[in-house]
């Protein structure tokens, strides 16, 4: 059996650590604000949380769609927690733009475009400032589940 990669590594650029998840920055070619919520025990369903995990894991999930709303103005959000590749409970949490190669197909779907790079390096230019919001966010949450 493969060790789960999820359980073996990081994933990508660690934005916050907490006991329970983690938030990281994929490097998805193209979407340059991809991240992920990964649950830190390997659980493969969502429905395999208790309740209280449950609205932590959407909570969290709340925090990144806001930040990237607020700082990047996508077009849409997209929410994914599909596990057929990696079996381990994560969330996508992809800000989408008209703009991208794929849009409005699925980041996993053929390009209908070529890459706009100069669009592409202004939302990188601001992923910074994204992440300082989602953990300031998320610690703010973290305290509060705790207290």
């Amino acid at each position: 059996m493969t060790p789960c990669p999820l359980c073996t590594g990081i994933g990508g650029a660690l934005v916050f650590q907490g006991e329970k998840f983690r938030v990281i920055r994929a490097d998805e070619a193209g979407f340059p604000a991809f991240y992920r919520v990964v649950w830190t025990a390997h659980v493969a369903e969502f429905s395999d949380l208790d309740d209280t995990d449950r609205s932590l894991c959407l909570a969290a999930v709340n925090v990144v769609e806001l930040a990237l709303r607020e700082h990047l103005q996508p077009t849409k959000i997209n929410l994914a927690a599909l596990g057929n590749v990696v079996p381990h409970l994560h969330w996508h949490v992809i800000a989408r733009f008209d703009w991208d190669t794929h849009f409005p197909a699925p980041v996993w779907a053929q390009a209908c475009r070529a890459a706009d790079g100069m669009r592409q390096q202004f939302v990188r230019d601001r992923l910074e400032r994204v992440e300082q919001e989602v953990a300031k966010r998320l610690t703010a949450l973290g305290k509060m589940a705790v207290g």
